[in-house]
């Protein structure tokens, strides 16, 4: 247009088009927004921590790490490749697995910027500064992007693990590690979890079948009977800001029936305060029928 000043029925032509935009816009962008299909592969972002994920990870301790080590090392290495090449990114480690030697090689050759390494310390270590910088030299890495105390069964935990947590924060100070938090494996080390203001991620054993699922006995390895008490804290952990992480999807392997682990994956899917889940596989096929629940489970 030229320099001369606007007529009337230009003022008004332009007017009505630029309010058109407007008007029209938003309701583009909300369509485009919906038709984005959730898929098992998304990078998310873990609660308050601004860390991101993939929202499926790979578990490398089934059993304690037994049925993947009985694997071999090369297979086990050719398997975290085959989940990184499908689009997973988070792969969850521990001390205590029995894969835990192998992972610094299993990532070699992975880009280290894209990869969630998530591990865990138990057992309240007389130096767990030095177990902390063991897992940087075992990982071939500068830092472990989440470390958690593991398997908090008392409501004490908390205290009995104080050792544990100061070594953790100064780790995290260092830029050792990026946020931290624990796994529980009770309701009461749970509520404990749910309400700590150190807490920054938690690993929650989440299936309806209630399998390994946290129950009123302070033991590792004691039942639970209902699922209702675990999804209200997981909840409360949403409310206070931490990350949430589920666990035990296929009841520690117990889901040999397809429909069980249809079912729990749905029900996982569908509680909006997870942000990722972990399974645990053992082949390419475990890999790609995860990938598949969880796309299926998402769609709807």
């Amino acid at each position: 247009m030229s320099r001369r000043s606007m007529t009337r029925r230009e003022f008004i032509t332009r007017t009505a088009t630029v309010a058109g935009v407007a008007y029209i816009t938003p309701r583009f962008k909300c369509v485009a927004q919906a038709d984005i299909k959730k898929t098992a592969t998304d990078i998310v972002t873990l609660g308050q921590t601004g860390l991101k994920l993939s929202r499926l990870g790979m578990g490398t301790g089934s059993n304690g790490g037994k049925v993947q080590f009985d694997l071999g090392q090369e297979v086990f290495n050719k398997l975290v490749s085959y989940a990184y090449d499908k689009g997973i990114r988070y792969f969850d480690c521990a001390q205590s697995y029995k894969t835990f030697p192998w992972i610094g090689d299993a990532i070699k050759g992975l880009p280290r910027d894209k990869i969630f390494l998530l591990s865990k310390i138990g057992s309240s270590p007389e130096k767990p500064s030095e177990i902390i910088d063991n897992h940087l030299r075992n990982f071939k890495t500068d830092y472990i992007d989440c470390m958690l105390v593991h398997c908090a069964v008392k409501e004490t935990w908390t205290d009995d693990q104080r050792r544990l947590m100061d070594a953790i924060d100064e780790a995290q100070q260092k830029g050792k590690i990026k946020a931290k938090g624990v796994s529980c494996h009770s309701l009461p080390a749970l509520r404990i979890a749910a309400e700590s203001k150190w807490v920054q991620v938690n690993l929650v054993r989440v299936n309806p079948q209630a399998k390994h699922i946290d129950g009123e006995t302070p033991k590792w390895d004691a039942p639970g009977n209902a699922i209702e008490p675990v999804i209200s804290l997981i909840k409360k952990m949403h409310a206070n800001g931490h990350g949430i992480i589920g666990m035990k999807l296929i009841g520690n392997g117990d889901f040999t029936n397809p429909d069980d682990r249809e079912k729990s994956i749905r029900y996982a899917m569908a509680q909006k305060e997870i942000d990722a889940v972990v399974v645990g596989c053992k082949s390419p096929a475990e890999v790609d029928e995860a990938i598949t629940r969880i796309n299926n489970a998402l769609a709807g």
